[in-house]
């Protein structure tokens, strides 16, 4: 019997609580609905419009047999003595009805863990504070283009795209599964990917996570479940996972770094078996082969459409992560068809000479940085949303380079504002600073305050939760004012 057999055979008599009904738990009870299970009860905190609807949906195809909503909808799973209990990322497991259930012997998890368990193929996982989701579209992409005409399926979910648990039994054990994972995703995994990656770490959602070690420690699950034949895939340039490395080569582990910033292999961690990295306006890629190290791929910086040395960055680690599939064909195929993934430094239009971009993924300091780096000057920035309780020091100096008038919105607005008049490079001459509380006058300041050679960039550096459901519904609002102008 294969996985899901067995585990449809173990499913039918449990009793099992749902947590959050948001975009992958659903599909999850669909799931497990479709797998056998009877006894299933949704919790949600917030019974929104979207969440009713999903109530309703559920209870009326039969798949639950009650929901639970309210500020107070964990407090009473300890009594209900439940086999599994399934959460949300979101949801801290050490929350105290949660420990106590676990106590009296239930089995806490999520629907990406019990994908990892059923999954019949190989997986690649990818992770990091900046970059993960390009770094996940181009190596679907470059796994895509391979096996392009052949009965193997390249599948794409977790944070992007959608859930895959759903449509676990079509998934054949020839086929290859991408997955996008958030720290959240990755605090109570049990399982890793057969290929996993780490784009970079920085100091990023702390207002969930207790500090930055626990947050570090979220990404580095990622890899600790391997077995003897995984991979690991490491930005050399970035402190943290420069350090990660270091102790994954110690523990004789396939490790493949990259970088842009470095110009040789020379100048890698000794130990790793594969590097990718920038040289002379080419981004190459070695592997240790037995004549020593040998170049695999190369391929012209200028031949990726997409703008930004992180852009690079993003393919080095795509090709990294699957250099033992993929061929120079592939890489040629993805780099021509390429145009960017929505949100990220995307261009809208062009109004009076003014360009406008869209960078509403950029939900820190660092993301605005990178972000920052495409442009010469002349910036109209708009920023600003959720505090995630995160430093905003760094971005002073590269605002106080890069823009000339900033527009701040939401409850970093003063962080952002403080990390410019503090930057010695700061002068009230060359920048003006606007404050407002929505974006329809946001945009409506950026168009009147710029002028033929400008450019106006939505990039937050902060969480979008303050005004929007996500980054994907601020973006949208943010291309619709602009278009409407």
């Amino acid at each position: 019997m294969n996985k899901l057999d067995i585990f449809k055979e173990k499913i039918a008599a449990a009793k099992i609580a749902v947590l959050g009904l948001g975009i992958s738990n659903v599909p999850l009870i669909r799931f497990l609905y479709n797998s056998g299970a009877r006894n299933i009860t949704a919790y949600d905190k917030f019974a929104s419009p979207q969440v009713l609807v999903n109530i309703e949906t559920l209870k009326n195809d039969g798949m639950i047999e009650r929901a639970i909503t309210g500020e107070d909808y964990l407090e009473g799973i300890p009594s209900e003595n439940y086999d599994i209990i399934f959460k949300s990322p979101i949801i801290r497991p050490d929350v105290a009805p949660l420990v106590k259930a676990v106590e009296q012997g239930a089995v806490l998890t999520s629907e990406m863990e019990l994908f990892f368990e059923l999954c019949p193929c190989k997986t690649y996982g990818i992770t990091g504070s900046d970059g993960k989701t390009t770094t996940t579209t181009l190596t679907h992409k470059l796994l895509s283009a391979h096996y392009e005409g052949t009965d193997t399926n390249v599948w794409l979910g977790g944070n992007i795209g959608r859930p895959l648990i759903d449509i676990l039994p079509e998934i054949k054990s020839s086929d290859a599964a991408v997955l996008e994972l958030s720290s959240f995703q990755l605090m109570t995994m049990k399982k890793s990917p057969d290929v996993s990656v780490i784009t970079n770490i920085t100091p990023n959602h702390l207002d969930v996570h207790k500090d930055y070690n626990e947050y570090i420690d979220a990404k580095t699950k990622i890899f600790k479940h391997q077995n003897s034949d995984g991979v690991v895939v490491l930005n050399a340039q970035n402190e943290v996972t420069s350090g990660i490395s270091s102790q994954c080569i110690a523990e004789s582990r396939k490790v493949r770094m990259f970088s842009v910033a470095n110009s040789s292999v020379d100048d890698f961690e000794k130990g790793a078996n594969g590097y990718g990295f920038m040289k002379d306006g080419k981004l190459e890629y070695v592997s240790a082969g037995a004549n020593g190290i040998e170049t695999k791929f190369s391929i012209e910086r200028s031949e990726l459409k997409v703008p930004g040395n992180f852009n690079g960055e993003n393919l080095l680690t795509a090709i990294a992560a699957c250099a033992d599939v993929i061929n120079q064909a592939d890489i040629q195929k993805v780099t021509q068809e390429f145009r960017g993934v929505p949100h990220r430094c995307e261009l809208i239009r062009e109004l009076d000479g003014v360009k406008y971009y869209n960078s509403s993924i950029d939900s820190s300091p660092n993301r605005t940085i990178q972000t920052l780096s495409v442009f010469d000057g002349n910036v109209v920035m708009i920023a600003g949303g959720k505090d995630k309780n995160i430093p905003y020091d760094a971005i002073g100096p590269v605002i106080c380079e890069k823009v000339k008038v900033l527009i701040l919105i939401g409850p970093t607005a003063e962080k952002i504002e403080t990390a410019v008049r503090n930057c010695d490079k700061f002068d009230e001459k060359n920048i003006k600073i606007f404050h407002f509380n929505n974006y329809k006058d946001a945009v409506q300041c950026a168009y009147e305050n710029s002028v033929s050679g400008d450019c106006v960039l939505l990039s937050s550096a902060s969480t979008s939760f303050d005004l929007f459901r996500n980054f994907e519904e601020r973006g949208k609002v943010f291309k619709e004012l602009v278009l409407g102008l």
